[in-house]
């Protein structure tokens, strides 16, 4: 355990990943169709040269993302005590109908735990709600914290596709989901925003910029929505995570408070878009040193916690030594590090107590 730079609070990665197999078949059986048309929607956003390299980059890390004993050797060397573990971004399905979806959201929340149980002094999870869905989400989110004793769940940036005509789209503004922002706020449910796919989708199919460009974007769309729509007024006490930094939004939020200063449409919260940032969690997953401390200076010390994207190649495989690299104080070094998690809970699972039932 590495926990000498911290004052003996553990190491917590809180943006680490796990593959599993036996839900993407599970999909695959019950809808071959849209399992199909994902996989070509994807191969439309990403292009073939990106699909080809993220083939083999998934071929190559496939130890890391299904077996234990391979992620714990790794938290080791980076120097990592805990993780905070959710399914990736790839298992959302949104595509998926209401029986399939609720069933898919209980198989990753089941294997999530599964996982945490066999390391519980290193892990923690969160689970899957379907986003698509809102009616379901109250549900499977229950399901998560309250049956699986998971930390909460991971949601995408939204469901369906922007400008449909029969407005099948669900962002994260849309009020179907105040029940679900409600009953997190209550259990106290970490709901971790991280991106996967964007509206803008063949404008980015060149270059990787599916992934460098669509990610910081599709958070600072998700975030605005969530900014600008009062949601996080309502529910003052809701607990938002925000993958890759917030993306955009936070070092250039400017513009965002400038026009809620000036445009009606845009007075929906009551207060500048700035000052919710000191009410969002961000990890530190940025890739520049320098951006992790605007980030830090932007939304505050105490919002910014250690992220890796473990164990993709798009995440970090030093995420301690870049904290380290920003220049910032001691104490906000050992606030991203742990405190700030530890503040919040995200502890490994031996370490919490029972999960609040109302």
């Amino acid at each position: 355990m590495n926990t000498a730079a911290t004052n003996h609070q553990p190491i917590l990665d809180v943006h680490a990943h796990v593959l599993i197999p036996a839900l993407q078949q599970t999909v695959a059986n019950a809808d071959p169709e849209g399992f199909a048309a994902l996989q070509a929607l994807e191969v439309r956003r990403n292009g073939p040269e990106s699909m080809a390299n993220s083939g083999v980059m998934i071929k190559e890390r496939w130890p890391q993302l299904t077996d234990l004993d391979t992620r714990l050797a790794d938290m080791d060397a980076q120097g990592v005590d805990v993780q905070l573990v959710s399914p990736s971004p790839s298992h959302f399905y949104y595509f998926a109908g209401a029986g399939l979806a609720l069933t898919l959201a209980k198989q990753a929340n089941e294997a999530v735990r599964g996982l945490v149980q066999g390391a519980p002094d290193r892990l923690n999870g969160l689970g899957l709600v379907p986003l698509q869905h809102p009616d379901l989400m109250v549900e499977a989110l229950e399901h998560a914290v309250i049956e699986c004793g998971l930390q909460g769940v991971e949601i995408g940036s939204f469901a369906g596709t922007p400008g449909d005509p029969e407005h099948t789209t669900v962002e994260l503004s849309d009020p179907r989901l105040e029940a679900f922002w409600s009953r997190a706020e209550e259990l106290g449910a970490l709901v971790f925003l991280h991106p996967f796919g964007c509206s803008l989708d063949e404008r980015l199919d060149r270059f990787y910029l599916a992934n460098t460009v669509s990610q910081p974007a599709e958070n600072a769309v998700a975030l605005s929505h969530l900014i600008f729509s009062g949601v996080l007024d309502r529910y003052p006490g809701l607990l938002i995570l925000a993958a890759h930094g917030g993306g955009y939004l936070p070092t250039t939020i400017g513009r965002s408070d400038h026009a809620w200063r000036v445009r009606p449409e845009a007075r929906k919260c009551a207060e500048p878009p700035s000052s919710y940032l000191q009410r969002i969690f961000f990890d530190s997953l940025v890739h520049n040193p320098r951006e992790l401390a605007a980030l830090v200076q932007a939304a505050g010390p105490g919002q910014v916690m250690l992220g890796s994207d473990y164990p993709f190649d798009m995440g970090s495989d030093d995420p301690v030594g870049e904290v380290h690299e920003a220049g910032l104080s001691e104490a906000d070094v050992a606030g991203i590090l742990a405190g700030n998690a530890a503040r919040l809970g995200l502890t490994a699972a031996a370490a919490l107590t029972a999960r609040p039932t109302a």
